[in-house]
């Protein structure tokens, strides 16, 4: 192969051979490694890797290139969810909206595979970084910091960068009152009959979980279960083996239930495809997440959908700041009552116009 055809290198090659990280080499071929406290030995093996190995042309391109990429990433833990999908939607079209080209990468609910993807996108010289439901914000930020890379967590706060969250609390509150009203509206409720299902030992269920248990203690007095939590983490393979769990124990399912993101609810549906409707025919739930297709189920289904458009609104904000301190910033978020469809990210896509010609009917024969 002759060397024209030589395929040029990467920076993940250029890591490869010189052993060092990929946000490493991009800061020796954009010029920052002074800021980052890079040895000059370190920067001179890369550059010259670089030179040997024919990155010449995208350092020339590099050097063409403004101080500002103009690339915005946004890290979620997974895509197959309604509120990360349209977090991301909401990203990418406000992201345009600031002359932003956006990036979306998912960390999988994976510390180790978080820090990798943020080097990636280092790597690719972003300007910013919103960092959505981490399992490990502060190790996020570790790695944002080596690189000079300001960011803001979102749904999930971490202790030191800015945080713009929902009020879980209080989300709670309204969510846990408007599902034990509407059941006892169908006859008496005792406060047994009332659970919490879903979650993990994150900040989010933490606030839920007392939200839930403040409005039980208001309308049912001091006398309320401390085993009504069922804790599944994010799966819902785990969630609907709670259910069944509960199920085998009680004969039926709780008569009101809180579930505490549409990932435990897809196991609650789970659960509900291999059993008849004895198992639930008079449940009320609850669901802190939204999605329309949930709101409009036999039983009621009241949901809580977070501002994720005014959550990234103020994370664009703190971003323009200069020297942001790390705080925490609550977004209420809406109550949705069953048989409810909102609007959202995808009722801002311009489809071509509809055709007015009816289609064809065919002719009998």
């Amino acid at each position: 192969m002759s060397e024209k055809e030589q395929k040029k290198a990467t920076i993940y090659d250029l890591s490869q051979v010189s052993g060092a990280s990929p946000s490493t080499v991009s800061a020796v071929l954009n010029g920052t490694w002074r800021k980052r406290r890079i040895s000059e030995e370190t920067a001179e093996k890369i550059m010259s890797l670089a030179k040997a190995h024919r990155y010449t042309a995208n350092l020339q391109a590099r050097a063409l290139r403004s101080s500002r990429s103009g690339l915005t990433g946004l890290l979620i833990p997974v895509y197959d969810t309604r509120f990360f999908s349209s977090m991301a939607q909401t990203f990418e079209a406000k992201a345009r909206q600031r002359g932003l080209v956006p990036m979306v990468v998912s960390g999988r609910r994976d510390p180790e595979e978080e820090r990798r993807t943020v080097e990636s996108l280092i790597a690719y010289s972003i300007d910013s970084l919103f960092v959505a439901g981490a399992t490990d914000p502060d190790g996020v930020h570790q790695a944002c910091l080596r690189a000079g890379i300001p960011h803001v967590n979102i749904d999930l706060p971490g202790k030191y960068a800015p945080s713009i969250i929902s009020a879980n609390r209080h989300g709670a509150e309204l969510l846990t009152t408007a599902i034990i009203r509407h059941a006892e509206r169908v006859g008496p409720l005792t406060a047994d009959e009332v659970f919490f299902f879903g979650g993990r030992d994150d900040h989010a269920s933490r606030d839920r979980v007392i939200g839930f248990h403040a409005v039980k203690q208001s309308i049912f007095g001091s006398d309320i279960a401390k085993d009504d939590i069922e804790t599944t983490g994010y799966s819902p393979g785990m969630t609907a083996l709670a259910f069944e769990r509960f199920y085998e124990k009680h004969g039926r399912l709780p008569r009101c239930f809180f579930v505490n993101s549409s990932i435990n609810f897809e196991g609650l549906l789970r659960f509900m495809g291999r059993h008849d409707g004895e198992a639930f025919g008079d449940i009320v739930v609850g669901c802190f997440d939204y999605d329309p297709f949930g709101s409009f189920l036999p039983f009621p289904v009241y949901m809580i959908k977070p501002d994720v458009s005014e959550m990234l609104d103020r994370g664009f904000d703190l971003l323009e700041e200069e020297n942001a301190q790390p705080q925490i910033i609550m977004i209420e978020p809406q109550l949705v009552p069953p048989r409810t469809a909102l609007e959202g990210p995808l009722d801002a896509i311009k489809d071509p116009s509809p055709t007015t010609e009816r289609p064809a009917v065919p002719s009998k024969i």
